[in-house]
C-alpha cells in the first residue's frame, strides 16, 4: 500500500484514452475509478474496473463503454514505481482516468 515508507508511483507515460461513440453521442463527462497494481518496474497489471462517476461526482450505472477505453488505456501506461526504503516495490492503487468532451 501506497504511504508510510512506501512512496506513490509517478505516472511517467500517460496518454489518453479514446473516447467511446457512445459516450460522445450521450455527451457524458466523468471519471472512471480503476483499481490496479503497479509493479516493481512500472508496468501496469491486474486493473479492475470500480465505478464510474459524472462530473457532478455522482455515480452512474451506465457506463457508455468507457470502463473498457479507460482499462485499455491504464494498461498502456508506464510509471516510475513506487519505493520503500530505495527499492523498487509493487504497489496497488486507486487509478483516476478523467474523459472531457472538448
Amino acid at each position: 500500500m501506497i504511504g508510510g515508507d512506501t512512496s506513490k508511483p509517478l505516472c511517467i507515460f500517460c496518454p489518453d484514452p479514446e473516447y467511446s461513440e457512445e459516450a460522445r453521442k450521450a455527451k457524458f463527462q466523468g471519471i472512471v475509478v480503476l483499481w490496479a497494481i503497479v509493479d516493481e518496474e512500472g508496468r501496469v497489471r491486474d486493473v479492475r474496473f470500480q465505478k464510474i462517476v459524472d462530473e457532478n461526482d455522482v455515480q452512474k450505472k451506465e457506463t457508455f463503454g468507457l470502463d473498457e477505453e479507460a482499462i485499455r488505456a491504464v494498461q498502456n501506461w508506464r510509471f516510475r514505481p513506487s519505493e520503500r526504503f530505495g527499492k523498487p516495490v509493487p504497489v496497488y492503487m486507486v487509478v483516476n482516468v478523467n474523459f472531457r468532451l472538448y
